[in-house]
């Protein structure tokens, strides 16, 4: 199973491998548990999947008939056959939970395929397994724009296009519309022959925004485009936390040597590693993943 994809439940993973046979995903029963309840140990959120595969299998729930085993990374970081759900199975899972806090895990796993982010993640997906990324010029506006308009195609009517309205995000203002498409042509000529030059460029871009929504998800590709291709480096950003990424590009306005850290530290020579890109991805959309409401 080479295909694999994680999806964030109140920062809780949700691991899933890809069918290619059946084509549809699997998810992980253990960490099914582990979102539903908030639990941090792992080895009771997979007794406690146990005891609901016997306790569902006494009550006549079909389920456990069709639960597969594949391979997902324990704690000690080996690969270990699991049980898996479908998504069917998932749901049937929830709505039986003996927990109320499943019916908001419901209500994400249902909705999140189809919502805005969901769709355009598919279309992140396919963007990688496409090669046409190989095929833009890394480091200008252009190819910001191509992947803009790849992700977002069909979700928005502004796909790839620069805003004309100034916008503000959580209190912060980015660049006057009035100045955007003169400022981009600056960022467009900054140097990238090194770490720092080619993070520079990065936050400069991030405060730039050039778009009016997709700026986060569409320039972190951007970004390891340009590492890919300067230094044959990408970023690795399972490694990087959530919280600590967003404080580090906020406080990036007026210092930026924060977000240079984290990228550092998460730094892999594995340009050509496919899972590499698509857990990338997955963390790339988390990011901008609000916590959802507990019901």
């Amino acid at each position: 199973m080479s295909k694999k994809s994680i999806r964030f439940f109140n920062d809780r993973e949700v691991r899933a491998v890809w069918d290619e046979k059946h084509s549809k995903w699997w998810f992980s029963a253990t960490d099914i548990v582990r979102a539903i309840n908030d639990e941090d140990d792992y080895k009771k959120c997979r007794n406690y999947w146990k005891y609901l595969k016997g306790k569902m299998a006494k009550d006549g729930v079909e389920l456990v008939s069709v639960t597969n085993h594949f391979k997902f990374q324990a704690p000690d970081g080996k690969q270990r056959l699991a049980d898996a759900l479908d998504a069917d199975c998932v749901q049937t899972l929830a709505k039986n939970y003996p927990n109320n806090r499943a019916r908001a895990f419901l209500e994400w796993f249902t909705y999140s395929d189809n919502s805005i982010d969901g769709q355009s993640k598919k279309k992140a997906y396919t963007l990688i397994e496409s090669g046409l990324l190989d095929s833009m010029e890394p480091g200008t506006v252009k190819c910001l724009q191509q992947i803009h308009a790849y992700l977002f195609g069909g979700l928005y009517d502004f796909t790839g296009q620069i805003r004309t309205k100034t916008i503000w995000k959580d209190g912060t203002l980015f660049c006057r519309a009035e100045y955007l498409l003169e400022n981009l042509q600056k960022i467009e000529a900054m140097p990238e022959t090194t770490f720092d030059e080619i993070v520079s460029k990065y936050v400069e871009m991030n405060v730039a925004h050039p778009f009016m929504e997709g700026n986060g998800r569409s320039t972190r590709l951007w970004l390891d485009l340009i590492f890919k291709k300067r230094l044959k480096l990408c970023v690795d950003w399972s490694q990087i936390d959530k919280k600590e990424y967003l404080a580090a590009m906020r406080k990036s306005t007026t210092d930026a040597s924060a977000i240079k850290a984290l990228l550092q530290g998460a730094m892999t020579d594995k340009i050509d590693d496919r899972e590499i890109f698509m857990k990338g991805i997955d963390y790339s959309y988390y990011y901008e993943q609000e916590k959802s409401k507990e019901q």
